[in-house]
């Protein structure tokens, strides 16, 4: 007798051992971990390899070497030469200083110059009254510009305008070394400052002149005194006036459009 032919529908049977629950989990994890390790990239996507990159940069290096010593493409000193100052940004050029109005500017550079006559006269200008003599108020400070530079310039002998010799004796000369500029800073910032209103001011022009004039005296180098001030000096500095309001470069004191 032939053995039974099996039914195409029926099932091995399963042996009781196997959890089958379990087995079906494991499959599929391992499944899941061979696809994300063995991943296919889709064409024209793949990654590049490492010695291709490594490969690439070599050439590149090679290359740089090559180029850099055959000619000056990456010579510093052909870049940057020797001095070279980055120019500025259109528009953004250096303009200078600011503008200021002239009695401003030339009281402003005055200041530091009075500086050096402040150990004598003060802080306020007033002296001390047995040493040193006031500029307050003094008629030879304000009034004709001629006498009060010469002062300034030569120094001074004997008694002052008031008529009073102070104990401090000569006054030195201050004019080595002064510029015009600041010949005119110092006069200007006295004459309009510590209750003097002169309200004018003394020029570089005129200052220069001063300067002119003090070089070509007959007493050249020597102390001037209230004679020769009351003779040859009781005058205005020749030279053209500015206005107080005129606008000027607040270092140099030139007129400023």
């Amino acid at each position: 007798m032939s053995a039974p032919t099996p039914h195409p529908n029926q099932k091995p049977d399963l042996e009781e051992s196997i959890n089958v629950s379990q087995v079906h989990g494991r499959v599929i994890s391992e499944y899941s971990a061979t696809a994300r390790e063995k991943r296919l990239a889709s064409n024209g996507h793949e990654p590049v390899a490492l010695w291709v990159i490594a490969a690439c940069g070599f050439v590149l290096l090679i290359a740089g070497g090559v180029l850099g010593n055959a000619g000056t493409l990456f010579s510093y000193e052909e870049t940057f030469r020797e001095g070279y100052v980055r120019g500025a940004a259109p528009g953004l050029g250096d303009a200078g200083p600011l503008p200021k109005a002239a009695l401003a500017a030339f009281s402003g550079k005055g200041a530091k110059i009075y500086s050096k006559c402040s150990g004598c006269h003060g802080s306020d200008a007033k002296g001390d009254g047995a040493n040193y003599p006031s500029l307050v108020g003094s008629k030879w400070v304000l009034g004709d510009t001629q006498k009060f530079a010469m002062v300034i310039l030569n120094g001074l002998q004997g008694p002052t305008s008031n008529g009073k010799s102070y104990g401090a004796g000569i006054m030195p000369a201050q004019g080595a070394g002064m510029t015009a500029e600041d010949l005119a800073g110092v006069m200007t910032y006295i004459r309009n400052n510590f209750g003097n209103t002169s309200g004018d001011i003394v020029s570089t022009e005129m200052a220069q002149n001063a300067i002119d004039i003090s070089g070509k005296r007959e007493k050249a180098g020597q102390a001037v005194n209230a004679e020769e001030i009351a003779a040859k000096h009781m005058t205005m500095l020749p030279g053209a006036e500015i206005d107080p309001a005129m606008m000027v470069n607040p270092q140099t004191l030139a007129p400023m459009q």
